[in-house]
């Protein structure tokens, strides 16, 4: 491609809005333009990228045995009703009318759709196992979209769905898309952790994370050096501290001016965080529909306890309650406190009425903990489980952390952070008992079908690529995924003999399938070697005061040293290097996602 010819629109400028290195670079290199807040669009340097992730996850999938078809970006809602997500998804769900008013939505994920297709199309044991996937664009209204493509409204994602006859063989289609998604990221050159995940709103019984590393990453995760355990930090079972063996003292009132918080009161009254109560107060909705739209109204209040040192998990909090996320909020302590006797600041377990109380399962065990006593400015001493006050539910509310101990072994956890760019996930009968997709076997009798499904991020890995690949001056591309993999940058066009030998080099590099892409803009060298950095072409081969010798310089984009070589040597290091690391063959005509 020449470069003359090519709409590409580098930005000399860091955009406002682009906060970490992938929304600068994918920006500043032209790769796309936003159009709204977490909505872009990808330009013709940038589509070449997320068609080259396309084309790896492809590939993989198809070697594993999964066979590509298409479904509808808008799908009805009773598909969504049976499964009961309609309502539980809540406002992350595009919901749209057609003009009889009846509802669609804009698909974030398309279990429904395809346990509907396989119910209606498979009846026989004889059919499984069977997994089917597409890449597709999805959809969902984020509350607040940010990092660019790492939280956006609009994405690409892939997404395949296993159905097969008892869990026995959906274990196989299950490591067989382990093994596929590790192919997948290695061949992108991601350098990630597969750990432990939730589930969310897809549920099931278990999945997996894959995370490539990143400081600006959304996911926390923990992982043991002794034993190898890894999980996300939402879904890690927290270890309770040992149950303390001590005598129950009386329980007194003490006065704490102006403590709200666990390190003001216990320092003011000499302790340490770990013999405090915290408390956390909720409110919970429930839905409702009126003049045809849903709306919100609180159900109940819910206070947790957690010990004074530790952080609330609120993954666990919305599991133990089985809501939805958007079910639950921070309550409005004022409301709250006339109907329960909480108190901001000051509340504890003793004497709340009219709200559910949670406890952290390690509250039991200890003893003599101070707690918010539910008046201003007082806290309560030698609160204890069992004698002061019960629960109506006592469960691991606890986020676990670095120097927590691993749930396997017990060994110190260590803690980074990571961009969740696939998940696998056990969906066991979920789908399948909701929407009665059930095959015979070989005795005509009906069973469920056990399903899986399986999801990768293709415009979300194109951002985790260039979190890991860039530098002060712009994307480092790894050669699978660049968009061209080599660039011949022209010093001076208007000098015959190197923009004669400038073609030789660009003719014989295209007549071998090599991506390439001459700079033969009427632009000056500094502008052509800044914009050759911002976007990241592997190699460059530059021609310019020695063209009449046939001498080039040849630098890869990874490395700051250059060589002056022949235009011939330069063409074989190009060639070979490509053979070595460029995994990803040319993009195909076919238009790809």
């Amino acid at each position: 491609m020449r470069l003359s010819k090519m709409h590409l629109h580098t930005l000399r400028e860091v955009p406002g809005e682009a906060e970490i290195p992938s929304h600068i670079w994918l920006l500043r290199g032209g790769m796309m333009k936003k159009v709204v807040s977490g909505v872009y669009t990808f330009m013709p340097i940038g589509y070449r990228t997320v068609r080259k992730i396309g084309e790896i996850v492809r590939q993989e999938m198809d070697a594993a045995g999964a066979q590509e078809l298409h479904m509808t970006h808008l799908m009805p809602a009773e598909l969504w009703e049976e499964t009961g997500r309609w309502s539980a998804m809540g406002p992350e769900l595009w919901r749209v009318k057609d003009r009889h008013d009846r509802d669609f939505l804009l698909g974030p994920t398309h279990e429904e759709l395809i346990t509907d297709i396989v119910r209606n199309d498979v009846s026989s044991y004889k059919k499984l196992p069977l997994n089917l996937y597409h890449i597709q664009t999805k959809f969902r209204d984020e509350a607040r979209p940010r990092f660019g493509l790492m939280r956006a409204r609009e994405f690409v994602m892939k997404d395949a769905y296993s159905f097969d006859r008892d869990e026995e063989s959906f274990k196989k289609s299950y490591q067989d898309m382990y093994v596929a998604y590790e192919k997948v990221f290695d061949r992108c050159g991601l350098k990630y952790r597969i750990v432990e995940a939730d589930n969310g709103a897809i549920g099931g019984t278990g999945s997996h994370e894959f995370s490539a590393f990143s400081d600006y990453g959304e996911s926390d995760l923990v992982y043991c050096d002794v034993c190898g355990y890894g999980s996300t930090a939402e879904n890690a079972a927290g270890v309770d501290a040992p149950p303390v063996d001590e005598p129950l003292l009386e329980t007194k009132e003490v006065y704490t001016p102006n403590c709200k918080t666990i390190d003001d009161v216990a320092e003011f009254v000499g302790l340490t965080a770990e013999k405090t109560l915290k408390a956390l107060l909720f409110q919970v909705y429930d839905e409702y529909e009126e003049d045809g739209k849903i709306k919100y109204r609180v159900k109940e209040y819910v206070a947790a306890f957690v010990r004074g040192d530790r952080q609330l998990n609120m993954i666990k909090i919305v599991n133990a309650l089985g809501i939805a996320e958007h079910m639950i909020e921070f309550a409005d302590e004022a409301v709250m406190g006339e109907l329960t006797g909480a108190v901001g600041g000051f509340t504890g377990p003793v004497g709340l009425k009219n709200c559910k109380i949670i406890v952290d399962s390690e509250i039991p065990g200890l003893k003599n903990l101070l707690a918010g006593a539910n008046k201003f400015d007082t806290h309560m001493e030698n609160v204890n489980y069992g004698r002061d006050y019960t629960a109506d539910l006592i469960t691991d509310l606890k986020l676990v952390g670095e120097g927590d101990a691993c749930p396997h072994c017990g060994a110190p956890l260590s803690k980074t952070r990571g961009i969740e760019v696939g998940q696998i996930f056990d969906l066991g009968t979920k789908y399948s008992k909701a929407m009665n997709c059930v095959y015979k076997d070989e005795n005509m009798q009906e069973h469920l079908m056990f399903m899986g499904c399986y999801g990768i991020g293709i415009t979300r890995t194109m951002a985790a690529v260039v979190e890991q690949y860039h530098d002060d001056e712009g994307i480092i591309w790894p050669l699978a995924v660049a968009p061209y993999h080599v660039i011949i940058t022209i010093v001076k066009n208007s000098d015959e003999e190197q923009a004669a030998l400038a073609e030789k080099i660009y003719t014989d590099l295209l007549s071998t399938g090599t991506e390439v892409l001459l700079d033969d803009r009427d632009e000056r060298a500094g502008v052509k070697f800044k914009d050759a950095d911002v976007i990241g072409i592997p190699i460059r081969i530059t021609v310019g005061k020695r063209a009449s010798e046939g001498i080039v310089e040849y630098k890869l984009r990874r490395e700051q040293d250059r060589v002056e070589i022949t235009a011939e040597e330069a063409i074989e290091k190009a060639r070979k290097l490509i053979a070595e690391e460029g995994s990803n063959p040319s993009i195909p005509l076919r238009t790809l996602l």
